[in-house]
């Protein structure tokens, strides 16, 4: 078996050949954007802190219709964003999800009265992502090998591969620590209905969060034998 191609000072992996940034592409493969990725965190993310920010300001200016106000301004947002993707050509996958979401929570908020519905929706999807990355770490199918795996290359092979799948498994874990985190604080936030709280903790627990539980991913997997070396036949020198 040949040895693999070493990097170049530059980074290359050859004369003249491109490199992948150093955190996000193992073996050409972003992470975050595999995972739903910064155009969902912000399609999703924007208007959740237009949101806040517009009732925690409306609070001063115009207290009995802070709740109107900010869930106009969180639909107004959404809705520029969608337009922002159409007119880029970009993919409307990721917006329309943020734009449901928001949709949904404006009505809750609205029909309610209690701001902090308007997160509901976050809190349910939180959830709902935490069950599926713990499932299928029981079941031995982690999600994360089921969608990596075929961008990688290596198929479903991972799982007839003990250092592979321990990889996926692990990279699980991370994620099912970073929704049921997020439920943790958020959850008594949301029943004790302080909306103001509950939607700068939804700030603070998204980007920096996602990332870095992204990155984490991407270390792990970066350490594991690549599927390329690990399950390439060997031959007999």
């Amino acid at each position: 078996m040949t040895d693999p191609p070493q990097n170049a000072p530059d980074g290359s992996t050859g004369p003249g050949g491109p490199s992948d940034p150093p955190d996000e592409r193992p073996f050409g493969v972003d992470i975050a954007e595999a995972m739903g990725g910064r155009r969902g965190l912000v399609d999703s993310g924007l208007p959740s802190a237009a949101f806040v920010v517009a009732y925690t300001l409306g609070g001063f200016w115009w207290p009995d219709d802070a709740l109107r106000v900010a869930v106009w301004v969180a639909l107004a947002l959404a809705a520029v964003v969608a337009v922002v993707r159409v007119v880029r050509r970009e993919s409307l996958q990721q917006t329309i999800y943020g734009l449901v979401g928001v949709a949904i929570g404006a009505l809750l908020a609205a029909r309610s009265g209690n701001a902090a519905n308007f997160y509901l929706p976050g809190l349910l999807i939180s959830a709902g992502y935490g069950l599926v990355y713990l499932v299928s770490i029981l079941v031995g199918w982690p999600i994360l090998g089921v969608v990596l795996g075929p961008l990688l290359g290596e198929g479903m092979s991972w799982r007839k591969d003990p250092p592979r799948r321990r990889a996926y498994t692990r990279a699980c874990w991370l994620w099912v620590a970073m929704f049921g985190l997020r439920l943790a604080v958020q959850v008594p936030l949301y029943l004790a209905g302080a909306a103001i709280a509950l939607g700068v903790a939804r700030i603070l627990m998204g980007w920096p969060l996602f990332l870095l539980v992204a990155w984490l991913t991407y270390a792990l997997i970066r350490a594991a034998p690549p599927p390329q070396e690990h399950l390439a036949p060997a031959t007999d020198d």
